[in-house]
């Protein structure tokens, strides 16, 4: 049984989501009491939705409508046709609470199906799941896709390296489902007891953070695995599983017949260029308890024009580049880690793990420490033309001046959970 959907055409895919979308906006206009006051200021009625250009006129939701209309927002339906609500982590402020019906949860579970099939994933696998569990939407995801496709869920969630490593190995688990600083840190343990003709992981499936190459290439190595997969999503978009890289690792395919996505200019609001970095904009189209119409999702990427060879019909997006809430500024100008990340990754020598540090100098003006690790066979002798090295590179890319720090490898911390790039220690901030 496949999952998706091989023969959904371009006009197939067209009518799927007018059909979606003008259920979307009739259904929210009717049962929530936010959306219908929101369409109403915008002028906008159910009838007026007659194409998909259509969409451009309707107002965009954000985070602070969810966090204004806690603890239920942008509810669509009766509390007793709410089956579960999950929550983001909350902070900045109040968590954002999601509801779901028992369609959006068998849903959700199909569209991850999708994601692992996408990825090759079988019934004959054993997927070991690292991700939390609980309010947070991604261990629930990862385990009922995995459950969908007939696959075995070994649900461990984020607990201890050994654990894990037992049981990989006792299990032996053959996919295994984390955050990137998860997917490192179980890598390096990995190496470091030796276990790697032990264990039997031949893919990962990374969600919840950006990953750098250097850090894919870093895991790759470690762990002896044949490709490492990008899975995107949000708790307000379901949860993770709403996109995929398939084995071409060409883009990440995204579920089109689920959602609409836009890209548009954050300052000016208006749609970008096909092809042009911007900012996610998402429109569910099945929806039903917490339905979202034009949500700024403030992730940064691009729609990919290009064909993938694997022969899925669905379109593509590009990594998340960063996040416009990631963005810091740094002697007026505007920086994202992502940048900073994409120089490291140029550079030979050092290792995946940095952080950025922001500081006052003594004179009021602001300073850029970037520490960098050593690559594990590196010798410390290295360390100066490194240093010079990456920050040439730095000014000569994102056009700044920065101090560089070479550590020994492993001098930064590893998580479980996402790993923090960025320390504001400008007016007491970290």
């Amino acid at each position: 049984m496949s999952f998706i959907a091989y023969d959904l055409t371009d006009d197939k895919l067209q009518k799927i989501q007018l059909d979606g979308l003008k259920w979307t906006i009739a259904h929210a206009h009717k049962n929530s009491p936010f959306y219908r006051k929101k369409l109403n200021e915008a002028g906008i009625q159910p009838q007026d939705i007659q194409n998909l250009n259509d969409i451009h006129a309707l107002p965009f939701t954000d985070k602070v409508d969810l966090q204004n209309e806690y603890p239920f927002p942008l509810r669509a339906v009766p509390f007793d046709r709410i089956t579960r609500i999950h929550a983001s982590s909350g902070t900045t402020g109040k968590r954002k609470v999601i509801c779901y019906t028992k369609k959006d949860v068998d849903l959700w579970a199909e569209m991850f199906a999708r994601c692992y099939e996408l990825a090759g994933v079988t019934p004959e696998d054993r997927v070991q799941i690292a991700v939390g569990y609980g309010l947070w939407t991604a261990g629930v995801g990862f385990q009922a896709g995995c459950e969908r496709l007939g696959a075995m869920a070994i649900p461990i969630g984020p607990a201890n390296a050994e654990m894990h490593c037992e049981m990989m190995v006792d299990m032996e688990a053959t996919v295994f489902c984390s955050t990137a600083s998860m997917a490192l840190l179980m890598a390096e343990e990995i190496d470091k007891r030796n276990l790697v003709s032990k264990i039997k992981i031949k893919k990962i499936i990374l969600g919840a953070e950006r990953c750098s190459d250097a850090m894919r290439t870093r895991i790759k190595e470690l762990m002896g695995v044949e490709h490492i997969f990008d899975i995107y999503g949000l708790t307000e978009l379901y949860g993770p599983g709403t996109g995929i890289d398939c084995l071409q690792h060409n883009g990440i395919h995204y579920w089109s017949d689920y959602f609409i996505f836009e890209i548009i200019d954050p300052v000016t609001l208006k749609p970008v260029s096909h092809g042009k970095e911007g900012e996610l904009v998402v429109t569910t189209l099945h929806k039903e308890a917490s339905p979202l119409i034009r949500y700024r999702t403030h992730d940064l990427t691009r729609i990919l024009d290009h064909n993938c060879p694997c022969g899925v019909p669905y379109p593509l997006h590009d990594r998340i580049l960063g996040r416009t809430d990631d963005m810091f500024i740094y002697r007026a100008v505007n920086i994202y880690p992502s940048q900073i990340d994409h120089v490291l990754s140029q550079i030979k020598g050092i290792g995946s793990e940095y952080q950025i540090h922001l500081k006052h100098k003594e004179n009021g003006r602001d300073m850029m420490l970037v520490r960098v690790e050593r690559e594990m066979a590196g010798r410390k002798d290295d360390d100066a033309s490194l240093s010079e090295l990456i920050s040439t590179e730095i000014r000569r890319k994102i056009l700044v001046r920065s101090q560089v720090e070479i550590v020994e490898h492993g001098f930064l911390p590893r998580t479980q959970r996402k790993i923090q790039r960025v320390f504001d220690h400008r007016n007491g901030n970290v």
